[in-house]
C-alpha cells in the first residue's frame, strides 16, 4: 500500500514537472535556452515583474527557487508558499537604484488553509515621485509651471499552493498588472506556476522549477495618444486624431534550481544554484549560500552571472552580479514558535549606488 502511494506521488511529480517544462519551452524557444534572446532585448514591457521587492530572497539573488519557504516564495517559486505553517505578514521598502528617487513598497499576507494548502496575496507598488511635464515649447521648465505627473506601476498577486505529499509541493499565481501616468494606462494579467521536490534522509536535498509571467500582450490607451491637427494645409477645422500604438509582451521566464542543506548541531548552511531562461533578456546563472544560526540569525550572499556582466563595455544590465543580506529573528510566545524578523538586502549596481531593501516579517 505504501509503495503504491509513493509510486503515484512520483508519477504526479513527473507529470507536473513535464507539463511546466513543456509550457516553458513554448514560451522560451530552444535557441534561446543557451544564450537568451538578444535580438528581442528591450522589447518586453512590464519590466517591474522581474524586480524582487522582498528583502530576504533578494539577498541571495532569488537563487532559492528550490528551497524558498513562506510568503516571499510568491516571487521566486510559488510552490514554497505551501510551507506556511500559520499566518505570515511582510512589509518591505526598497530604495531602487539609490540616487534615482525610485521607491518600491510591498505588502504580503499568506495564510494556512486546511492541512496542506496556503493562500497568499501580495501588492507591489513603484513610486517615481513627481516628474515635471514638458512640451515642445517648454522642453526643460525649471519652475514646474506646466505641472507634474507621477507614474504608477502596481502588481497584485493572488496565489494558492498545496502540499501533494511530504515531498511534492506545487502552486500557481494570478497577477494583475497596472501601469499608468496622467493620461495613459495599461492593464494586464499573467500567471506563474511552480513545483518543488524535497528528498534526502534529512529532507535536505531540494529541486524546483518555476514558469513566470506568462500572459497575453498589454497595450496602452488613453487621451495621451490623441492630438489635434489638420487634414491638410487648406483645412479650416482641427479634428482630434489618435495615434496607433503597438501591444507589448510580458517578460516570461523559466527557472530551474537546486539546493542542498548542510546540517550541523545548531546551525545550517545551504548551497543553492539556479538557471533563469529569459524570453527578452540574457539568460542568467546564480550561485548563492545562506548560513543560519538556530533560525535566529541568517546571513546570505550570491552572485548572478550573465554574458558580458563582468565588462563595463559589454554589460547590458544595471546589476553587476553580487548581492547579500541578513535576517535577525526574535521568537516569542509560550512555545517560541512565533517570531518577528527584520530582513535586509543589498544588490550591487553600476551606475547608481545599489538597491537597498528592508523588510519586517511576522510569523504567527
Amino acid at each position: 500500500m505504501i509503495q503504491t502511494i509513493k509510486s503515484e506521488s512520483m508519477k504526479n511529480i513527473y507529470r507536473y514537472i513535464i507539463a511546466i517544462f513543456l509550457a516553458g519551452l513554448l514560451i522560451v524557444p530552444m535557441e534561446d535556452v543557451l544564450a537568451g534572446n538578444k535580438d528581442r532585448s528591450g522589447q518586453a514591457g512590464a519590466g517591474e515583474l522581474l524586480i524582487n521587492p522582498w528583502a530576504s530572497s533578494s539577498g541571495w539573488g532569488g537563487v532559492n527557487v528550490a528551497n524558498s519557504r513562506g510568503l516571499e516564495s510568491i516571487f521566486t517559486n510559488v510552490a514554497g508558499t505551501a510551507f506556511t505553517q500559520g499566518t505570515e505578514i511582510i512589509f518591505s521598502n526598497t530604495t531602487y537604484l539609490k540616487g534615482a528617487d525610485i521607491n518600491i513598497m510591498a505588502f504580503g499576507l499568506t495564510q494556512r488553509i486546511g492541512e496542506t494548502g496556503a493562500l497568499t496575496i501580495s501588492i507591489m507598488s513603484m513610486n517615481f515621485g513627481d516628474i515635471q511635464v514638458t512640451d515642445i515649447n517648454n522642453p526643460d521648465p525649471s519652475d514646474g509651471s506646466i505641472g507634474t505627473f507621477s507614474p504608477t506601476l502596481m502588481n497584485i498577486n493572488i496565489a494558492y499552493a498545496k502540499a501533494f505529499s511530504n515531498s511534492i509541493y506545487g502552486g500557481f499565481t494570478l497577477k494583475i498588472i497596472s501601469e499608468s501616468i496622467s493620461d495613459l494606462k495599461a492593464t494586464g494579467v499573467a500567471i506563474d506556476a511552480g513545483i518543488q521536490y524535497v528528498t534526502g534522509e534529512m529532507e535536505n536535498i531540494k529541486f524546483g522549477i518555476a514558469l513566470k509571467n506568462v500572459g497575453p500582450t498589454m497595450k496602452f490607451s488613453g487621451d495621451g495618444l490623441s492630438f489635434r491637427g489638420f487634414y491638410s494645409q487648406f483645412s479650416t477645422t482641427s479634428p482630434t486624431f489618435e495615434q496607433r500604438q503597438s501591444a507589448f509582451e510580458l517578460p516570461a521566464t523559466l527557472l530551474i534550481g537546486g539546493a542542498y542543506d548542510f546540517l550541523f548541531d545548531e546551525s545550517r548552511f545551504t548551497l543553492a544554484a539556479n538557471f533563469q531562461s529569459n524570453s527578452f533578456y540574457k539568460d542568467q546563472f546564480t550561485l548563492g549560500g545562506e548560513f543560519a544560526l538556530r533560525q535566529y540569525l541568517m546571513i546570505r550572499a550570491a552572485y548572478t552571472y550573465e554574458d558580458g556582466i563582468t565588462s563595463d563595455a559589454d554589460r547590458t544590465t544595471v546589476y553587476t552580479g553580487p548581492s547579500a543580506g541578513l535576517t535577525v529573528a526574535v521568537p516569542f510566545g509560550d512555545d517560541k514558535e512565533k517570531s518577528f524578523s527584520i530582513d535586509y538586502s543589498y544588490r550591487a549596481t553600476d551606475p547608481f549606488d545599489g538597491i537597498h531593501t528592508i523588510g519586517a516579517r511576522i510569523n504567527l
